[in-house]
């Protein structure tokens, strides 16, 4: 489960494009965050997550969150300012399951890699797509997570959604502000399509004689798609991006990120469900979690400032910022996390955050005002650092001293949580046990 949000130039209030994500996946699936430099290279194929494609000539410098274990990415910025986030969608069209094709993370990073402009992007994508297809699973543990996927594609100054069904794919460009969901969202009112989409939905029998053609209605599984809450999470996004009425800034837009399915005061991750655009996995029902976070501004005559998390539950990290052309040594040191508990910024963060959510109300309190006053120290070197068009190598230093500042706050918060009485007995003992699951797996708690 994911949700994606783009607001163009007209729509924010510094008239630069905002961009954000949350990557949904499963709790135990650190996510990374990657500086892949631009490339000459001489390789004849590249490995993607299940098959080799033949390789381009050259790459662009690519800045991607992704999870720990995969070739491609959940989302992700290159050097000329195209970004893309992507969505598991539902749809009618089976699956082979021999894991033959291009899994929507493989697709995205290709795109970002080798294309330098959102119209480019989905030219690209769709010429993959009617190649390879998508025949492969995206799950990490769940080797049964078959889905195919949709996009939101930007530039610096448009942007596009693109939902695909097998080999088949709409898209339309995006006016103002747009989101996306884990769900079909694109009616007769598509500006692109795929050659074959009408004629073979008319096939197949998912488009009746005389009837109005949808791309959503033709392809979408209505079961999976309601099962996911996407209506839910997709209705909330989009209306909370119409109430800022042309003036969305990047801590609004993390806010969105940040927003649960129960008022703040009254929110406990035991009873959250997949209404959350911050999702916590509670169990068989809602086994998803948002293991990664970001937002974009993108600017024209500036440098794009790459809002990060690299840690889960946006609800309890610090946006960090990064910029392209960086030289950062720190990503590999901080962001580069295991399959069990390790010294990552990820899993040093998920263990503050495990702890935090046996009793979440009392914990968050007793560090949610260091953390604002962090984060906004941050934001605030970030837009003076750019109001003064400052060297890369100032803004890079940024990044590092916002690494290491997070990190070294992770560790004065959990000592102050762990010194605290611990949480009443939980009256959710099967949420408590699915933690305790997942606590075990990864070893979270072992020394």
């Amino acid at each position: 489960m994911c949700d994606t949000f783009v607001a163009l130039p007209s729509h924010t209030a510094t008239g630069n494009l905002i961009f954000g994500k949350n990557s949904d996946r499963e709790p135990n699936e650190a996510q990374a965050i990657v500086r892949i430099p631009a490339q000459i290279l001489d390789n004849k194929q590249v490995r993607c997550t299940y098959i080799n494609i033949p390789q381009v000539e050259s790459t662009y410098e690519i800045i991607v969150s992704k999870p720990f274990q995969m070739w491609g990415a959940e989302m992700g910025i290159n050097e000329k300012g195209l970004v893309i986030g992507n969505e598991a969608v539902f749809t009618k069209v089976k699956f082979n399951k021999k894991n033959e094709g291009l899994t929507g993370m493989d697709l995205l990073r290709l795109a970002l890699e080798r294309a330098d402009s959102a119209e480019r992007a989905i030219e690209l994508i769709t010429n993959l797509l009617a190649e390879y297809g998508q025949d492969a699973c995206g799950g990490y543990e769940n080797r049964n997570f078959y889905y195919h996927n949709s996009f939101i594609i930007a530039d610096k100054q448009t942007a596009w959604v693109l939902e695909t069904a097998g080999k088949e794919w709409a898209a339309q460009q995006v006016k103002g502000f747009r989101s996306i969901s884990n769900g079909l969202t694109i009616e007769n009112d598509y500006d692109l399509i795929s050659p074959q989409a009408i004629n073979w939905a008319k096939k197949q029998g998912w488009l009746k004689t005389g009837e109005d053609f949808s791309f959503r209605k033709a392809y979408s599984d209505s079961l999976m798609t309601y099962m996911s809450s996407c209506k839910i999470r997709q209705q909330h996004t989009q209306n909370t991006l119409q109430s800022h009425n042309q003036q969305l800034n990047v801590q609004a837009a993390i806010k969105i990120l940040q927003s649960h399915n129960l008022p703040a005061q009254a929110f406990r991750p035991a009873q959250a469900s997949s209404a959350s655009v911050c999702m916590h996995a509670t169990g068989l029902l809602n086994p998803s979690q948002t293991t990664g976070s970001m937002i974009v501004e993108n600017r024209i005559d500036q440098p794009a400032t790459v809002w990060l998390t690299g840690t889960s539950m946006p609800c309890l990290s610090v946006f960090k910022p990064f910029f392209l052309g960086g030289k950062s040594i720190l990503l590999d040191q901080f962001l580069a996390p295991g399959v069990q508990a390790d010294d990552s910024l990820w899993w040093q963060a998920e263990k503050l955050h495990r702890l935090i959510c046996q009793d979440y109300q009392k914990y968050k309190s007793l560090i949610i005002n260091e953390l604002n006053d962090l984060q906004t120290h941050i934001f605030q070197q970030a837009t003076a650092l750019i109001n003064q068009n400052a060297e890369l190598e100032k803004l890079d230093l940024l990044s590092e001293e916002s690494l290491m500042a997070h990190f070294e706050s992770l560790k004065i918060w959990f000592k102050t949580l762990h010194s605290t009485p611990p949480p009443k007995k939980s009256w959710n003992p099967f949420y408590q046990r699915w933690l305790k699951y997942y606590d075990q797996k990864a070893k979270i708690w072992e020394e």
